[in-house]
């Protein structure tokens, strides 16, 4: 199961993340997406658990939990959408 983790403070780490969903049962990935080209972390994550009720609980339990100051929002991951790339002469 696929999770999407909102709200998350700029400094949390992936195995901070890790750690807050095994509570729940067992983490496949957690991985929190960072700017391209700063490399900062753009405050969402997302975490893959191997079983479907374990996520489901992590989800009931962590949406609106109290984070190192900031309140997540978790729920499950939508489907990636195709979006068109933006070729080099776009810009102008």
């Amino acid at each position: 199961m696929n999770i999407y983790v909102g709200n998350l403070p700029y400094s949390t780490t992936e195995a901070e993340l890790k750690n807050l969903f095994a509570k729940f049962g067992e983490v496949v990935s957690a991985i929190i997406i960072t700017d391209h080209y700063t490399g900062r972390s753009k405050g969402f994550g997302f975490v893959e658990m191997s079983n479907q009720r374990e996520g489901e609980t992590a989800i009931a339990e962590l949406d609106g939990f109290l984070f190192n100051g900031r309140n997540l929002r978790v729920n499950m991951a939508r489907p990636r959408t195709q979006r068109p790339r933006r070729r080099s002469d776009d810009w102008y």
